[in-house]
């Protein structure tokens, strides 16, 4: 899976089985889900915006989309383990309260994981996305379990090996889902409500270093720069290509748990600047691109 915003876009790529309440939401195959700011005044038809946005970045229509009043800077990104969790959030127009057509703001939850689901077990981490979310509004003070339209996507690998059959709380990947959701969530309101100023996305990873806790990373001021040389770049510190299990820049590594996991401390590829810009005007580019590309610098 390749993540990236552009032109107030979250675009997920990848090969996903997914479900989705979204625009022309319900199960299949897709390539891409993506996440689009639209004006606060919107009224035009959702399906029409979102197919002429996607054809105009070549995508055909098989995809899922969301659609938000909430800027793509306010996003909020969260990596636990094998899952991955995308929220934007804005709760102008709760649920049970006449709706505003000054408050259209939503909140938006994209759940991606790089294990397989069968399509029950993305059902219900819909469920589980959703009652995270109601836990972590009611945890906020707020007297509502969501908005009006709040909607959920959920996307796995297609092609990997084992497949969750559950996605409730007490499985592995439920519980990362409801952890990451109500960490997320607040820290999504956060920044849509100006309490905390970011000009770009903001991503937490799962840290089990000094005690289990979520950690915000931030390129700027990083205490650990350089961590591998002078003038490196840290826009991809967390690599969008992992885990590439391209072993002529990383390894398998046992893991604390007993598990294997892959280890790629020592890769700087996307640390070199010439990479990293190119990486940045094509978040597409396959592994092997960029080597050749090293290769060339």
């Amino acid at each position: 899976m390749r993540h990236f915003v552009r032109d107030e876009t979250l675009f997920l790529r990848g090969r996903f089985r997914a479900a989705s309440t979204g625009v022309n939401g319900g199960i299949a195959d897709v390539t891409t889900v993506l996440n689009h700011t639209v004006p606060r005044d919107f009224a035009g038809d959702p399906v029409r915006h979102l197919d002429l946005l996607a054809a105009r970045h070549g995508i055909f229509r098989d995809y899922f989309g969301l659609l938000t009043a909430v800027r793509m800077h306010h996003l909020c990104v969260l990596q636990y383990d094998f899952v991955t969790v995308f929220i934007t959030a804005g709760v102008t127009n709760p649920t049970g309260r006449p709706t505003r057509a000054d408050a259209p703001h939503t909140i938006n939850i994209i759940v991606y994981s790089r294990e397989g689901m069968c399509d029950s077990a993305l059902l219900e981490t819909i469920v589980t996305a959703t009652g995270a979310k109601a836990q972590a509004l009611h945890d906020l003070g707020y007297d509502f379990p969501g908005t009006t339209t709040d909607a959920v996507a959920v996307a796995c690998e297609r092609d990997t090996f084992g497949v969750q059959t559950y996605a409730g709380t007490l499985t592995e990947i439920g519980r990362r889902v409801h952890a990451a959701v109500l960490h997320g969530l607040p820290e999504a309101l956060a920044r849509q409500q100006g309490k905390i100023q970011r000009s770009e996305p903001s991503f937490f990873i799962y840290s089990r270093y000094g005690g289990d806790h979520w950690v915000e990373w931030q390129k700027e001021n990083c205490p650990y720069y350089p961590c591998h040389f002078p003038g490196q770049r840290c826009d991809y510190c967390y690599c969008p290509c992992y885990p590439c299990a391209d072993e002529e820049l990383g390894e398998w590594v046992d893991s604390s748990n007993g598990g294997r996991i892959w280890g790629c401390a020592g890769c700087t590829l996307l640390h070199i600047p010439e990479i990293a810009d190119y990486m940045k005007r094509n978040p597409e580019a396959a592994l092997a691109e960029l080597k050749r590309l090293r290769e060339r610098l």
